[in-house]
């Protein structure tokens, strides 16, 4: 007696035809559809910025980045200060 059977959902199926019509189901249905497709596509835009995000750091950071300018000239000169 505790198990669903299928003429109890077909039978709810039919009482929600009759009180809400085809017409308003297919309207929620098209409405929840539009809002995963817009879910689904703020979280792609997320992605693609947290993506674009971790790529410019790592180019500031890439491991074979070189001082240049001014930025290069104190380290260069502490270096010499240590070996002479």
């Amino acid at each position: 007696m505790g198990q669903i059977g299928i003429w109890q959902i077909l039978l709810v199926l039919v009482l929600v035809v009759l009180l809400f019509g085809r017409g308003k189901i297919s309207e929620l249905m098209g409405d929840l559809a539009k809002g995963i497709k817009s879910f689904k596509k703020g979280l792609s835009e997320e992605e693609t910025a947290d993506k674009r995000t971790l790529d410019h750091r790592s180019d500031e950071t890439a491991p074979g980045a070189t001082l240049s300018g001014s930025a290069a000239e104190p380290a260069q000169r502490d270096t010499a200060a240590k070996r002479g």
